[in-house]
């Protein structure tokens, strides 16, 4: 069995090295119908999508799905592409921030990955959001989750900078009951909204402070790979248990509330050749609801 996992590991990592993410490219034929937006189109809050961190994720790029949902929802989504601060932070209602790194690590994703932020930008987003400011936090597998640590852990969270894997390499799918937590954001503004099923894909595992809430809960189905490179995978990578570790949580802070993730294409639509990865994929049928969900309770809809 541990032969067939290591040789399981081993592939996985042969197929994205020699793919490439850079490979992944947004399904431009994904388009879900929204059918009670909040908002009439353009009518509703800014969001702010931060680009001015080399990130992964941006507006036209790999979260150009991610930005049509909402928009079609009545959220006005704009690129965000200066450093963080008071001023720049005031622009919007909402800020998203989607695997962030730190430059030196743009075109070299392996050991050390410094900070994305400066201490500056990050006691801007902190102060900005404890004065009623929104912040969906969302940083993948490694090298993402070191470039955020600090961010992070100002609002309390510990980021493991490492990858999150099911054991056996099943799809990740949760449930109630099966690490899938109810709460005000899986049950969304009616019967209708409520999300009994969410799918992730890879990315990090974290712990949270007391204050925060559990919205997704890995159990010992689930390791931590730390590697020194991403998706190279030694017989010596560090292996840590990720039982009672957490992939999402929500929190309010001061007037502010915080909504943090630790996988970033559950909320994309994406083809790696011709297989499909995110919201358009069938088994993460219900990823766009809780997207959805996600930013009514970040704008105070869900209460």
């Amino acid at each position: 069995m541990l032969k067939h996992h290591t040789l399981l590991l081993t592939l996985v990592a042969l197929l994205f090295s020699a793919t490439g993410w850079s490979q992944q490219l947004s399904d431009k034929a994904f388009n879900p119908v929204i059918e009670n937006p909040q908002y009439k189109k353009g009518q509703g809050p800014i969001l702010l999508l931060d680009e001015a961190h080399s990130n992964f994720h941006t507006l036209d790029g790999r979260f150009s799905t991610f930005a049509h949902v909402l928009e079609k929802d009545g959220y006005v989504v704009k690129a965000s592409i200066e450093p963080f601060s008071s001023e720049q932070l005031g622009k919007g209602k909402i800020l998203v921030v989607a695997n962030a790194l730190n430059a030196s690590n743009l075109e070299n994703w392996s050991l050390p990955t410094p900070p994305a932020f400066t201490d500056t930008e990050i006691e801007a987003v902190n102060g900005w959001v404890k004065e009623g400011g929104s912040l969906f936090l969302i940083a993948d597998h490694m090298p993402f989750p070191g470039a955020a640590e600090s961010l992070a852990a100002s609002f309390g969270f510990k980021f493991y900078n490492g990858f999150a894997m099911k054991k056996g390499g099943n799809k990740a799918i949760f449930s109630p009951g099966n690490g899938l937590i109810e709460n005000v954001i899986t049950k969304g503004r009616d019967e209708k909204e409520t999300v009994t099923s969410v799918q992730t894909f890879t990315g990090q595992a974290f712990e949270i402070p007391k204050d925060a809430t559990p919205i997704v809960v890995l159990d010992s189905k689930y390791e931590l790979k730390m590697p020194q490179t991403a998706w190279q995978f030694e017989k010596d990578t560090p292996t840590i248990s990720a039982d009672n570790l957490v992939q999402g949580a929500y929190m309010n802070y001061g007037e502010g509330r915080i909504v943090l993730f630790g996988e970033a294409a559950m909320f994309t639509a994406q083809l790696q050749g011709s297989h499909k990865v995110g919201m358009n994929q069938k088994s993460a049928f219900q990823n766009i609801q809780f997207l959805l969900n996600i930013i009514h309770w970040l704008d105070g809809k869900l209460d």
